[in-house]
């Protein structure tokens, strides 16, 4: 693997069920849903942001849960309803100014693989499907929802030569 593919990496898309989340989605008698995130991804969102990335997410599915999280996190660039991602994703691209190679993906099934296909490097988590394990450079180690962000943040910032900055702040 390259190390400029990681070393230019500026932004930081993930798609929300099974990747944010474990890919449940639970209903309420009243029709609310529920979503559970981890907080290990949270922290590594913000340590992310803190060490000068942006964060995108770009979902299939549309709730107030999903602009609740991303709010909370400082998240910008917010896509829901993507039902075809690789549209959304070039609109994210003219938005935001970065460009392809500066953008690491991360999705855990088939509406995400032409999104894995186009960006400058490409993650899944370990229960993505293997269609997303084909295409993907990387598959965490653990599974979507528990964790596997953080995991890729810190493999990113690691390989950057910025993780140590974060660890300062705590040493």
């Amino acid at each position: 693997m390259d190390i400029n593919r990681f070393e230019n990496i500026k932004l930081l898309a993930l798609d929300v069920d099974g990747v944010l989340t474990d890919g449940k989605i639970s209903y309420l008698d009243d029709g609310r849903e529920i979503k559970s995130f981890d907080v290990k991804d949270g922290a590594g969102i913000k340590y992310w942001l803190r060490s000068g990335g942006e964060v995108a997410i770009i979902t299939g599915r549309e709730s107030d849960i999903v602009l609740r999280r991303a709010k909370e996190l400082g998240i910008k660039y917010v896509y829901q309803g993507a039902k075809d991602k690789l549209p959304r994703f070039e609109e994210l691209l003219s938005t935001s100014g970065f460009k392809e190679n500066e953008v690491c993906y991360v999705g855990d099934d088939l509406p995400d693989i032409p999104v894995m296909r186009r960006c400058g490097l490409s993650f899944t988590v370990d229960n993505g499907v293997d269609e997303a394990k084909d295409v993907a450079d990387f598959t965490t180690i653990s599974t979507g929802g528990n964790g596997a962000v953080r995991e890729i943040i810190e493999t990113i910032l690691k390989k950057q030569q910025k993780w140590d900055l974060i660890l300062k702040r705590y040493f």
